[in-house]
């Protein structure tokens, strides 16, 4: 039966592929995106109302109780099933068939211990926090492409995950994430980030290295302390602590390839308080940058070196702590290629071929990143700046505030990238069953 059953059945296969690539490209057709921008449009009330609920109500890592709340209540408004807790105020929520492709999009939700300086109707409630980081519109954008993903169910050729994420400000939220299971069966993920540099309507992307692996240190120089008249008597841990400084700078312009991009910052100095006494000991810690994961990791290896052999220089003794039990040490963030060319694509199709933007290679860090090491993944950003509101300060400022007109924009593209990734990849599994 070999050769006459694949002529047979030949014209059935070209067949439902054929049908299945109309119904795909038909997916980056105008009536498709209009219809998502003008269901997302129609939910902006909504979603305006939700963000700044949140905003209003700034949580920390780790502590985003009411927000988790008010995103299980809108979910199960909408009969959105999902899982809470994942990671402490974690929840998973499933759209589909339950079956493959499964594409998962993320939103995080933690704020930073900031004090709001933006005078509106809307400012933070609680005094030293802040949404300055946009991560109540992630949140909302999330929300609302989960609205319209579950009124798109039945057009839905795969599974969606949507995780709402703690903790993504310095604690990896997402690796606990992962370690409870939030993934599940994804087969790749989407995330946006707000960006101040990028016009509201717009969106940009680039593939490979984004952001950087970052990590975060504490160091202490011990040596003897004494009155400042006889300073022979002494190991001074001022000196030590200087000379390892200015030694640490040289890891960057005296080892590293100057193509490749890294940072070493010292952030703070701690030691003595009065003008005739040399401490006991210094304290001093900082931050490491790399646009690869390999490089971090080199750099870890020679701070702890340089700061240890400084201090014995000086007869003093050294303590480096990586801080890696509160702050997890957080990969490169590397874009796949073939979901960048997808999140071009949908952009394009969705907002104007104007609109869709390289992006650019930052040294500040996401733990979306960890996401990305076990399957493909994009971190694409979104844009927020509106000279008339306001919307122009960097994220991480007293000052930051939001276009809320990227929220419809992002619960549409949200739910474009998520539907288009199940049409295309549904492609894919015929393919392979047959």
């Amino acid at each position: 039966m070999g050769f006459p059953f694949i002529v047979l059945m030949l014209p059935i296969w070209v067949l439902l592929l054929s049908h299945l690539s109309s119904a795909v490209a038909g997916n980056y057709g105008e009536n498709f995106t209009n219809q998502l921008l003008i269901s997302a449009q129609q939910d902006k009330a909504w979603l305006v109302s939700i963000r700044r609920q949140i905003h209003e109500n700034p949580e920390l890592r780790f502590e985003e109780y009411n927000t988790s709340d008010l995103i299980r209540r809108e979910l199960d408004k909408l009969g959105i099933k999902y899982s809470y807790p994942v990671a402490k105020t974690g929840i998973v929520a499933q759209i589909g068939s339950g079956s493959r492709p499964i594409v998962a999009l993320r939103a995080d939700m933690d704020a930073l211990p900031l004090q709001e300086l933006v005078e509106w109707e809307h400012k933070s409630k609680i005094d030293g926090k802040m949404h300055a980081c946009g991560h109540d519109v992630h949140t909302s954008m999330l929300l609302g492409a989960a609205k319209l993903l579950h009124q798109r169910k039945n057009k839905l050729k795969g599974t969606v995950r949507l995780l709402f994420q703690p903790a993504e400000e310095s604690s990896a939220g997402a690796s606990h994430m992962i370690k409870e299971g939030a993934l599940g069966d994804s087969e790749a993920i989407f995330g946006m980030h707000i960006d101040h540099e990028t016009p509201t309507g717009s969106i940009a992307s680039l593939a490979g290295p984004v952001l950087a692996a970052v990590c975060f240190f504490h160091a202490k120089i011990e040596g003897r302390g004494g009155h400042a008249a006889i300073p022979h008597s002494t190991f001074d841990p001022i000196l030590a602590t200087s000379f390892a400084i200015l030694a640490l700078q040289q890891l960057i312009s005296r080892e590293v390839d100057p193509l490749h991009s890294q940072v070493l910052s010292v952030t703070y100095v701690r030691g003595g308080d009065a003008f005739n006494v040399i401490p006991s000991f210094v304290e001093f810690g900082g931050t490491l940058r790399s646009l690869t994961t390999e490089g971090l990791n080199q750099l870890q290896k020679r701070l702890k070196e340089v700061v240890k052999q400084q201090a014995a220089v000086h007869r003093c003794s050294a303590y480096v702590d990586m801080k890696e039990e509160e702050y997890p040490p957080c990969p490169a963030l590397v874009n796949d290629d073939n979901l960048h060319l997808l999140v071009e694509r949908v952009g394009k199709s969705l907002l104007g071929p104007e609109n869709v933007r390289e992006g650019k290679k930052v040294l500040a860090g996401e733990d979306f990143a960890f996401y990305q090491e076990l399957i493909p993944g994009v971190m694409l950003s979104i844009g927020i700046r509106n000279e008339e509101k306001g919307a122009i300060y960097s994220p991480h400022s007293p000052h930051f505030f939001v276009d809320e007109d990227v929220l419809p924009i992002g619960a549409a593209l949200h739910t474009s990238l998520a539907e288009t990734y199940l049409n295309e990849h549904q492609h894919t599994l015929l393919q392979e069953s047959l």
